[in-house]
């Protein structure tokens, strides 16, 4: 859990960080859109390149952000390995008898109880993971004789293959471009550009400064929580709780010591911000004065221009191809 970026501001110095908050929230917008677009192979690794070079430039850990990465690993994994199960479209590109006897299942069970009993003492418990995946489908390629109980095929589409490189790299792009903009934007900031980007809303009477708010609020809280949830493991751990080991039963009982000390944290922030909040005469849909006044610098126009450029390259190149 500390190692969640999404929401969490850091301070620095570099040019993502004097630009307008309205500049970052447009190009966001304009960015995920392009990503959705992109069809080519060679367009998303340029995409996934630029937007690391963006990092880089930005003087934004790069590794802080692939720590952030790490609690969605198993999602990216798991949406990866759904597409290639189950879109069989597209010409056939890898084929892998299998087959299933006495021998081979006692086998895979054997390396299946391996990685089990030591995954919490290798570091890199995906890779790790991935490599226990390979030595079983190895282990029914290879182990053919014994009792046989069936046989099977494992095969790997072109059209499920490129579907499942596609989705897992644009969730990738989206998640950095996100953790981005709220590692180089602080709360008020954010605030007061959500706020300024859905005022047309207000033509049909929608508020945008709460939902601007409430918005800010969300993510400002996101990173505040987790640090909470995380000193509660670690005080309930120095007293013998595992929140890894245990029966179904044991660790649903610690999930609740879990929960319930973190609603009575929750609503005790919230009670602390509405008191703050009232103290400073703050009232919903009234007018408010801004300490900070947001200034359009040139960046923020070559910033738009740039972003925009990128979103009209990827349609033409759509359209084209």
């Amino acid at each position: 859990m500390k190692n969640i970026v999404i929401g969490r501001y850091v301070p620095g110095n570099s040019f993502l960080y004097s630009m307008d908050p309205r500049t970052k929230l447009i190009a966001l917008i304009v960015l995920m859109v392009a990503a959705f677009l992109i069809q080519s192979f060679a367009h998303m690794l340029v995409a996934l390149l630029l937007v690391t070079s963006l990092l880089i430039f930005g003087k934004i850990s790069v590794k802080r952000v692939y720590l952030g990465l790490r609690p969605l690993m198993f999602l990216l994994f798991f949406t990866f390995i759904f597409q290639i199960l189950f879109n069989q479209e597209g010409d056939e590109i890898f084929v892998l008898p299998l087959h299933y006897t006495a021998l081979s299942i006692f086998a895979a069970v054997a390396v299946a109880v391996f990685w089990f009993a030591t995954k919490k003492r290798v570091r890199f418990k995906l890779l790790y993971f991935l490599i226990t995946v390979v030595a079983i489908f190895a282990v029914f390629h290879f182990i053919d004789f014994g009792f046989l109980f069936a046989r099977g095929t494992f095969r790997v589409f072109e059209e499920g293959l490129s579907t499942a490189f596609f989705i897992m790299v644009r969730l990738i792009i989206i998640i950095m471009l996100s953790t981005i903009l709220t590692i180089t934007t602080k709360p008020t900031d954010l605030n007061l550009g959500l706020e300024r980007v859905l005022k047309p809303l207000g033509i049909v009477r929608i508020n945008t400064e709460e939902i601007a708010m409430i918005i800010s609020i969300a993510l400002r809280y996101i990173p505040t929580l987790l640090d909470e949830a995380n000193k509660i493991m670690l005080a309930q751990a120095s007293r013998g709780v595992d929140f890894q080991e245990g029966k179904l039963k044991d660790k649903v009982v610690q999930i609740i010591s879990l929960l319930v000390p973190m609603f009575i944290i929750s609503f005790q922030r919230s009670d602390d911000l509405a008191n703050a909040m009232e103290a400073r005469s703050f009232v919903p849909g009234q007018p408010r004065t801004r300490l900070h006044v947001l200034t359009w610098k040139r960046l923020d126009t070559v910033a738009m221009v740039v972003s925009f450029l990128a979103l009209t390259f990827v349609i033409v190149s759509r359209v084209v191809l």
